[in-house]
């Protein structure tokens, strides 16, 4: 009787050591939050991605298994903006967990943590997709990513308080090694500046506007709109009237227009990973600017 009640005492003490080091399950909406998370978290957090590199944001499904996933969640991490509206509301009230909706310590939207560009005076359909509180694609500037870093590694020691400094520790980390990075990608991209490129859709402003080049001619006509035979052939006149070398489209989007593009102006087509996992070279974030600065200045 000696030996079970020990045995007894010894489980239940290994079942509250492991409650107490549970690690925190963060849902995240986009591969860059999930690669940040893990960045600022460490082995104290399990971190799921709802899409990956390949998908396009905007526009996923509610599926059974993503609610499977965000009903167990302790913090979701998404861009907010209203990149997810489509889908990202459906899984919140399917979830049944308090813990993550809107106001509680477990919902975090990056995009409230830094200054949003092209918000629009008016809003109607005539304008095509467009984003109320201004544009979403807020994770093409590392700059962005910082702010979102800071609020988020604050937000992980008020969820899991017993492990403050070691997120401190882990964001002292991450900072530094960002801000070094930052150093040399600009750097690098020193030799693009005030350049012009053509681009398939507006998700690349924040890396327009921090590189200093001109990101503005676009190959839609309105925002989500796809691009007709009269408009593309107004942006071979475009080309030649700005110097346009390069038009870009993200590893999830569909090449043909930027390919068309290319083909009849003579210039190069370039596919930008545009998050973590576009293309097989980029594994984190850190890959991901390396990986897109290489890629404009090649």
């Amino acid at each position: 009787m000696k030996t079970l009640t020990t045995a007894g005492l010894i489980l239940l003490s290994t079942i509250a050591a492991n409650s107490a080091h549970a690690n925190l399950e963060i849902f995240t909406c986009e591969p860059e939050w999930a690669s940040l998370a893990t960045e600022l978290g460490g082995d104290r957090v399990t971190v799921f991605s709802a899409t990956t590199g390949k998908q396009d944001p905007h526009h996923i499904e509610a599926r059974p298994s993503l609610i499977a996933k965000i009903r167990r969640a302790d913090l979701i991490i998404c861009t907010g903006a209203e990149l997810e509206s489509g889908w990202l509301p459906v899984l919140l009230s399917k979830s049944g967990n308090e813990k993550i909706q809107v106001g509680r310590p477990g919902y975090f939207m990056a995009a409230d943590y830094v200054e949003l560009l092209e918000k629009p005076s008016t809003v109607d359909r005539s304008q095509g997709d467009v984003h109320a509180g201004g544009n979403p694609h807020i994770h093409t500037s590392p700059h962005n990513i910082a702010s979102v870093a800071n609020a988020l590694s604050r937000r992980l020691m008020e969820l899991d308080n017993t492990n403050q400094s070691a997120y401190s520790a882990a964001h002292t980390s991450f900072n530094q090694r960002w801000k070094a990075a930052i150093v040399r990608w600009e750097k690098q991209a020193e030799v693009i500046k005030h350049q012009s490129f053509a681009v398939d859709h507006k998700n690349w402003v924040y890396l327009a506007n921090w590189l200093n080049v001109d990101m503005s001619t676009t190959l839609e006509p309105k925002l989500g709109i796809p691009p007709g035979t009269e408009y593309l052939a107004e942006l071979i006149k475009a080309v030649d009237q700005k110097n346009i070398r390069k038009v870009i489209h993200a590893a999830y989007s569909n090449p043909r227009a930027a390919r068309w593009l290319a083909e009849r102006s003579n210039i190069k087509s370039i596919e930008l990973p545009y998050t973590v996992g576009g293309n097989g070279q980029v594994n984190n974030l850190f890959d991901l600017f390396d990986e897109t600065i290489r890629l404009l200045v090649n």
